[in-house]
């Protein structure tokens, strides 16, 4: 680069034989005295090693010789001014490059070296070259960098020390030596070139702005130095870094065209640093739509708490990714458990919420609720210390009281919770390495079409994800593996929860998950559950096995297909309701499809079941259920039936049971076939008006007998005197105490063989 060449800037001064009105005897500005007028300097036409040169007679201490053209001060241009002197009489002295600077209000800068290194000349004849580097970067070689204020200078020189002498000055050069600092084959700006200072100190902003300027398409590089940088800062060359920069925790920094994480790590000298301040140009409204790891590992010293890095982000509805790398919790104090014990009262009035909480400013807003009466996977959504209430996920189904409860505050790589509501949010390609030491991903207060695809969670020490509101709305989570920190502990030690739910229309497809308490609890409706193995075994024999999907809400609209179900039941109740008993304005269960599963157990006990129905109040049916074309096995041990009722709080009302089918599914080491229709043989050898069956045990969750859909004979029937009789029974239902059993009524004494197709429902 050279300014003579690109700008068309002439920049050597004019020799002193041309006159000397160019040249001032003190700053050079217009108006200053200029030597043309001075009676102690001379024109010397033939000097033997200069030829024509400016004498002077040194008669003040600093005598001052300035160019009075105005030399522009260029950022990224570097400028050399030298000069030949020799002392030739009197006292001798010493001298020095000098300058004034102006700026655009054609103030002089202060504050600023002006004055080059001093030489002293010592000998009477001896041609010495002085000379100085000016230019705004803070480099070495530098002898006056002066920054971006001054946009122009006088430069020359100044005779310093002992008056009376007399003193021959060649000439004045100025050069642009640019090409010494940042040579013009290199692709490349330097911020030190435009000003920046790097000292932590100085806002190096405008320096930044101005070398993303000047790059024209090349690279921006920030050497070694910490870069303070306040206000919105956005790039849009590449850049790299030696050096870091740091910002106030507000200041967002885009890098549009280095959008990445190791920039964003190398930028601001660290791992979890780095990582905030990309997740903050992320959700910024700028142009980022997809945040890539590169293939790196991100070591976080502390939850990503992305409600803090954008405080004033209240939502943000444009689609954004975060891919292609790993989030690795390193221990340390950061990533202790939250917990408090505090007083609430209760009431189903106000079903999600919690008033006069004791100590409600220190409970954190995403802590789990533990107490009686509360369900599974109840959080904190808000909360008002004026007001002493906090408000609730999902309703206590333990009715009105006021009573002491648990709060824990799980800590998450990823926590969004701080985010009023975040949409179209991808997790791609990620590996969250949890570690035993925190959880994976806590979703905002609402949102919608949030998706973790082909992602690994890997021993999450509380959760995997998280819901705290409705941020689960449309939630997809496809092709992911999730491995609990629960692995080798019996299943009725596990806490360990994959995900929960609390909005509609969650989409769960093709996943794995190992050994959880619960591989999900889900509230909601209108959810697909399809593809996943889910296996919570372990290595104890006749060992205890738990829901490994937790429905809570009564009617759901739910299908749960395709799955490969290991060891884990399927969990059906309403323990998210603030009133669990029924009544007539609400729906009870209802709108469940299970179909083409393969529903496995091994080594445990015998009175495991695979669906598993638990209300939580009085009243309650079953009206739309379908169990259909699945394959359930047992190995190492029968299981008595795939199918009971949870009886511990409440039973169902088994009159009202409608539209339930349990068909055409394969049973392996199972005691009792269930169906509904049930086929039932019933043969009679002895004539009898009146045929009744045993107690029908196969009809589903041991309901009643409550209607026939066909019966046909299956061999002639026979009258008392051995002749066949065409008849056909009428039929009663709901026989004897247990209303299991079915009787058929002839209108004479019959014997023979008929196949029966009950049901324990009224289809409607």
């Amino acid at each position: 680069m050279n300014i003579a060449i690109t700008n068309g800037l002439l920049l050597m001064p004019p020799a002193f034989r041309a006159g000397l009105g160019a040249w001032s005897r003190t700053d050079g500005t217009s108006g200053s005295p200029t030597w043309a007028t001075a009676d102690n300097a001379a024109l010397v036409p033939a000097d033997q090693d200069f030829g024509a040169c400016l004498e002077i007679v040194k008669q003040q201490t600093t005598t001052s010789l300035r160019f009075m053209g105005e030399t522009p001060m260029i950022p990224g241009v570097y400028l050399r001014i030298s000069a030949r002197v020799k002392a030739v009489a009197g006292a001798l002295a010493s001298v020095q490059i000098a300058a004034w600077a102006g700026d655009g209000a054609r103030n002089r800068v202060i504050g600023i070296t002006d004055t080059g290194s001093t030489v002293a000349l010592r000998n009477y004849g001896e041609v010495v070259e002085v000379s100085a580097i000016v230019g705004i970067g803070t480099r070495q070689g530098v002898d006056m960098p002066w920054g971006t204020r001054p946009v122009y200078g006088h430069f020359g020189l100044d005779l310093v020390g002992s008056n009376g002498g007399a003193f021959r000055i060649e000439s004045i050069r100025i050069e642009d030596i640019t090409a010494a600092f940042v040579p013009s084959l290199l692709d490349w700006v330097d911020v030190r070139d435009y000003g920046a200072v790097g000292n932590g100190v100085v806002n190096d902003r405008a320096a930044f702005i101005a070398a993303d300027q000047a790059s024209n398409g090349g690279w921006i590089v920030v050497p070694e130095g910490n870069f303070f940088i306040s206000g919105d800062l956005s790039i849009n060359s590449p850049i790299r870094f030696k050096g870091r920069i740091s910002t106030p925790a507000s200041t967002r920094v885009a890098f549009v065209r280095s959008f990445d994480f190791p920039t964003y790590a190398d930028a601001f000298g660290g791992d979890t640093l780095g990582m905030k301040k990309a997740l903050q140009a992320l959700l910024g409204y700028t142009d980022h739509l997809s945040l890539d790891l590169c293939g790196r590992r991100v070591l976080l010293d502390e939850p990503l708490l992305v409600g803090n890095l954008a405080p004033t982000l209240d939502g943000f509805s444009n689609r954004r990714v975060i891919r292609n790398g790993g989030l690795q919790a390193n221990p340390g104090p950061a990533w202790t458990t939250g917990r408090w014990t505090s007083s609430a009262t209760y009431s189903p009035g106000s079903p999600l919420v919690l008033s006069n909480v004791a100590n409600v400013a220190q409970i954190e807003i995403g802590s789990r609720v533990i107490g009686t009466g509360v369900g599974r996977e109840v959080y904190v959504n808000a909360k008002n210390v004026i007001a002493g209430t906090l408000t609730l996920s999902q309703p206590l189904f333990g009715g009105s009281a006021t009573r002491t409860y648990t709060f824990e505050r799980y800590r998450y790589l990823l926590d969004l919770s701080g985010i009023r509501q975040l949409d179209r949010l991808n997790l791609v390609d990620l590996d969250f390495n949890c570690g035993g030491i925190a959880s994976a991903v806590m979703l905002p207060a609402r949102g919608e079409m949030i998706q973790m695809r082909d992602c690994y969670v890997t021993r999450p020490l509380d959760r995997g994800i998280t819901s705290i509101g409705r941020g689960c709305q449309d939630l997809l989570v496809d092709n992911c593996q999730f491995l609990s920190n629960d692995m080798d502990l019996p299943a009725q030690q596990r806490t360990t929860i994959a995900i929960n739910v609390n909005a509609n229309d969650a989409k769960i497809r093709n996943n794995r998950f190992v050994r959880f308490a619960h591989f999900m609890v889900a509230n909601g409706g209108g959810h697909i559950i399809s593809g996943n193995h889910w296996f919570q075994g372990d290595g104890s024999g006749q060992g205890l096995r738990y829901a490994g999907l937790v429905l809570t809400q009564p009617n759901v609209q739910t299908t749960v297909s395709g799955n490969y179900i290991d060891n884990a039941s399927i969990e059906w109740t309403n323990e998210h309701s603030e009133y669990p008993t029924f009544n007539n304005a609400e729906y009870s269960f209802g709108g469940l499809t299970i179909t083409g599963n393969t529903f496995l157990c091994s080594n445990t006990v015998s009175w495991f079941a695979w669906i598993c129905v638990k209300p939580h109040g009085s009243g309650h049916f079953i009206h739309g259920l379908n169990v259909v074309g699945n394959v359930f096995k047992a190995l190492y041990g029968n299981v008595r039936r795939i199918d009971r009722v949870d009886t511990s709080i409440a039973d169902l009302d088994y009159n009202n049971m409608r539209n339930l089918q349990f068909e055409a599914n394969t049973f392996n080491g199972i005691d009792t076939y269930v169906a509904n229709p049930l086929m039932v043989q019933l043969t009679q050898n002895t004539a009898s008006a009146n045929w009744t069956t045993p107690a029908l045990v196969g009809l589903p969750f041991l309901s009643w007998a409550k209607s026939v859909q066909s019966v046909v004979a299956e061999t002639p029937l026979y009258a008392l005197d051995g002749t066949r009789v065409d008849a056909a029974p009428t039929v009663t239902t709901e026989i004897g105490t247990t209303k299991r059993q079915l009787r058929l009524n002839w209108s004479q004494p019959l014997r023979g063989r008929v196949c029966i197709y009950a049901r324990m429902d009224r289809p409607q």
